[in-house]
Order: C-alpha cells, then sequence, then structure tokens
C-alpha cells in the first residue's frame, strides 16, 4: 500500500527562512533509512506560497491567483509534478490536465531543490520543476471513481507528458476516510482518523512511502512530523492502478 504523507506550512517557511541544519540531517537520516528499508519512494517540499498560484476553471475559463495564501481550504484529490521550461509552459499543461473536467481548482507551486537549502551550487541551466495539487470535489470525497471518459483521456494526456519528459510523478488519492490527520502541539501528537475537512494549513512538501498498512504509514508520519517539526500533517491513502 503507497500513502501520501503531506506536512503543512509554517510561518518559518511561509517567510522562506532556510530549515536548521539539524533538522535537515534529522529528515535526510530518517529517509535515507526509510529509503534502505524499501518505505520510501519519492518526496518533494514547496516553495512559499508567495510563489504558487491558484488556477480556478469554470465552463472552460481559467482564473488565476497569486499567491502567497493565508486560508486556502486545501483538501486534495490529486498531483502531478512537472519538469518544464518555464512557469507558462506549466500553465499550458494546467489547462490541459483541467480541461473536460468541467470546475476544478489547482495549486501550482515551484518545488525546492538541494541548492535552496544551500546542500549544492547551483547548476548552471537549473531545471524548472513545479508541483500541480488538483482539488478534492464532491466525486473525490465520495470516493467514487471518474468517469470512463474522463479517465481515459487522463491517461492519454499522463502518457503524452510521459513522451515529452515533462511528467516526474502523479496520484490521486482516495477519500480522507480512509486517511488521517496528526495534529503537533507541546511536542505532542494527536491522531485524527477520517474522515475530516478542509484545513486551512497549506501543503508543504511530501513524502510518498509504501507500507503493509494504514498504521503503519502513520507511524512513520509520527516519525516524520518530529523531524520536520511542524503543526499538522496528513496521510492519505494513494490509489492503485
Amino acid at each position: 500500500m503507497r500513502f501520501m504523507v503531506m506536512h503543512k506550512q509554517t510561518e518559518e517557511m511561509e517567510q522562506g527562512l532556510l530549515p536548521d541544519p539539524a533538522a535537515i540531517e534529522a529528515v535526510s537520516a530518517l529517509l535515507m533509512q526509510s529509503l534502505q528499508e524499501q518505505v520510501f519512494v519519492s518526496g518533494e517540499g514547496l516553495k512559499p506560497t508567495s510563489q504558487r498560484v491558484r488556477l480556478q476553471y469554470s465552463q472552460g475559463q481559467r482564473t488565476v491567483t497569486q499567491g502567497p495564501f493565508s486560508d486556502a481550504r486545501e483538501l486534495l484529490a490529486g498531483f502531478v509534478l512537472l519538469r518544464v521550461r518555464s512557469r507558462d509552459e506549466a500553465l499550458s499543461w494546467c489547462d490541459r490536465l483541467a480541461a473536460g473536467a468541467g470546475e476544478v481548482e489547482l495549486f501550482l507551486g515551484p518545488v525546492v531543490e538541494p541548492w535552496d537549502l544551500g546542500l549544492m551550487p547551483p547548476p548552471k541551466n537549473p531545471p524548472l520543476r513545479f508541483l500541480v495539487l488538483r482539488q478534492q470535489d464532491q466525486r473525490g470525497a465520495a470516493d467514487a471513481p471518474a468517469e470512463p471518459e474522463l479517465a481515459a483521456r487522463n491517461e492519454t494526456l499522463l502518457a503524452e507528458l510521459r513522451a515529452a519528459g515533462v511528467l516526474q510523478a502523479s496520484g490521486s488519492l482516495h477519500g480522507t476516510r480512509q486517511g488521517a490527520r496528526l495534529r503537533y502541539q507541546g511536542g505532542k501528537a494527536t491522531v485524527i482518523d477520517g474522515p475530516f475537512a478542509e484545513s486551512k494549513e497549506l501543503i508543504a512538501g511530501y513524502a510518498i512511502i509504501s507500507v503493509p498498512s494504514r498504521a503503519a504509514a502513520i507511524e512513520w508520519a509520527l516519525r516524520f512530523g518530529q523531524v520536520v517539526k511542524v503543526n499538522e500533517i496528513d496521510v492519505r491513502q494513494l490509489v492503485e492502478a
């Protein structure tokens, strides 16, 4: 079973402050151990919401709202990680991802790279990577599968993204009924079983893990939360092909 463990934005992250070196080392150690144990699959961090945009599609029209966002009420249904030449190219792919889906809302944000954290010098021509986050709608909340025509169109588009060398990763999430939310206060964590409602805390980053059960995913997320030092984490199961 695969799960997406999403840690939420803090004031320090929103200000663009670099993590403490000890925190970076602790996170790296956990991910390295999890990689060796074949638990950690992939993961990314996002830059502050001031560098993100909200894309709202209605009747074929796109409305763009530039961040920062203080209360976006984010609850995800899926994600796509893109590697592109420009933000305009990323926006163009977002238009195609939203086409035919009716009312849909996306968030587009640039990914944190190792050189952003001072872990290595930036390359001469650094890649531009953007994470597209798709908001949950009523069908997603009910865990209803996508309509066959829309599902087929999405698969065709993902194949085109792969062929163009743009697609880095993608996934769809089950509804929150099978998930959990972890809240930290005073150094202690409280686990809230799904279903749960939207959260005003926006996503700062995520890890995809492969574990045998939901309980194992929550256990890993608790360890993750201790090293990333955030206030809230969501654990959501990925839809398997």
